[in-house]
């Protein structure tokens, strides 16, 4: 009798920070004999993700990998599912923890039939907007999904609607979502899943809440992936990347304590 097997892939980038408690946290929330393997897919890390990977499956009982491909997270996905053994991916940003007994749920689904979906998803923020937002992802509507709250499908599935889209360096998720609702296979598993709002933190809710909506907007009305891609760097990457830099240089004010 056929038995499936989850493939856990998770795509990585300058992640030494996250890592150990994803990792931890996969391997004593979900059972061993379910799970094919755990698929971390480099993109180029230079912080010590590689070593931390590869020194936590050197000492694990568990089937971690390591591979690498070329950086963005549609490639890295696709990248993990050439290689996985599985029958059933399960996609999962490094900053997400999946409930207990995830493995279990996914399976479940899949043998009523369901062969894709994800979990209601929660921030580690008690801001009321995100508040908010989590609690509407318990709903199986388009509009409340994204990434961040992981993506569970069959290899069977993903393979007839050719992985991810890899022109998409952005929003690759969406993407993949809106073709599996467009034929009516989604599915909203009542368990949460935890996830970080550090990019919030760190760019200011309603700021990047706005530029989140205005990318999706965007696409609504036609916008390619260049266009996306090339918004997201103006208004969040590149002002992220020069904000933490200069945080990072800024010099220290000795005063009276």
């Amino acid at each position: 009798m056929f038995t499936p097997m989850v493939s856990i892939i998770i795509p990585v980038l300058n992640e030494a920070e996250t890592l150990p408690t994803l990792l931890e946290h996969l391997t004593t929330n979900a059972s061993k004999a379910n799970i094919a393997e755990i698929i971390l897919v480099d993109g180029g890390s230079t912080d010590g993700t590689k070593q931390l990977a590869n020194d936590f499956a050197a000492s694990s009982l568990w089937p971690i990998v390591l591979i690498s491909s070329k950086k963005g997270r549609a490639k890295q996905m696709n990248a993990g599912a050439a290689f996985a053994s599985g029958s059933v991916f399960y996609f999962l940003h490094a900053d997400s923890l999946p409930p207990k007994n995830f493995d279990n749920l996914i399976l479940s689904e899949v043998k009523k039939g369901n062969p894709a979906g994800c979990f209601k998803m929660k921030f580690d923020s008690n801001h009321w907007w995100l508040r908010l937002a989590s609690w509407l992802t318990k709903f199986n509507w388009r509009a409340c999904r994204g990434g961040d709250q992981s993506q569970f499908i069959t290899k069977k599935l993903f393979n007839e609607i050719g992985g991810y889209d890899e022109s998409y360096i952005i929003y690759e998720d969406n993407i993949l979502i809106n073709e599996l609702y467009a034929r009516k296979k989604f599915v909203v598993i009542q368990e949460w899943l935890g996830t970080s709002a550090r990019l919030y933190r760190e760019r200011g809710i309603w700021t990047l809440q706005y530029h989140f909506c205005a990318i999706y907007v965007k696409k609504w009305f036609g916008a390619d992936a260049d266009t996306l891609h090339q918004y997201y760097l103006r208004h969040i990457k590149l002002k992220r990347t020069h904000e933490l830099t200069t945080v990072a240089k800024a010099p220290e004010i000795v005063g009276d304590k």
